[in-house]
């Protein structure tokens, strides 16, 4: 096989390498469907505390509304993952100029995705333990330990990987 026949070879396997990254692109739409259902969601349980209100504890109300507040930080998170996700592996969203362009979008790449996403998980895992807490005399001292262990994986995990990420940084410079 010649070399020119060898090279237009390798051009058209870079070339259908580079192009699949366009099947990731359904599975972010996936993710916006998700992500209205977490809308949905978050609606119904919005109008069943202001219906319930005369008839449910403080306690009550406050377990609602951290569960209103950890549907907000799951979808925080889901747009994340579309917006930075589909920015940094599929397509650029050409959002100069437009002031609704989020801040954390002009410096997002893999490194940074994985600390934002694990801090927003951080997050998340607070206000399950949180709400655990609330209702720790409802829960097994076992059930609480194990929440505590795996909600200090996550901020260890976390830890790690924004070191990692910052001695990568340092290296790239």
């Amino acid at each position: 096989m010649d070399t020119k026949h060898q090279s237009n070879i390798l051009k058209w396997i870079a070339r259908t390498v580079f192009a699949s990254r366009w099947l990731q692109a359904p599975l972010y739409f996936g993710l916006i469907v998700a992500q209205a259902v977490y809308v949905y969601h978050f609606g119904v349980e919005l109008m069943h505390l202001v219906q319930n209100t005369k008839t449910v504890s403080e306690t009550e109300i406050m377990l609602v509304v951290l569960g209103l507040i950890d549907v907000v930080m799951i979808a925080n998170l889901l747009l994340m993952v579309i917006v930075g996700g589909y920015e940094t592996f599929v397509s650029r969203l050409y959002l100069e100029g437009n002031p609704d362009q989020p801040e954390w979008l002009e410096h997002v790449n893999a490194g940074t995705m994985k600390v934002k996403l694990s801090m927003s998980l951080i997050g998340i895992s607070s206000i399950h333990l949180l709400k655990t807490f609330i209702e720790a005399p409802n829960l097994s001292q076992q059930t609480m330990m194990w929440q505590v262990i795996i909600h200090l994986t996550f901020v260890l995990s976390a830890l790690a990987m924004a070191f990692t990420n910052r001695l990568m940084e340092t290296k790239a410079h």
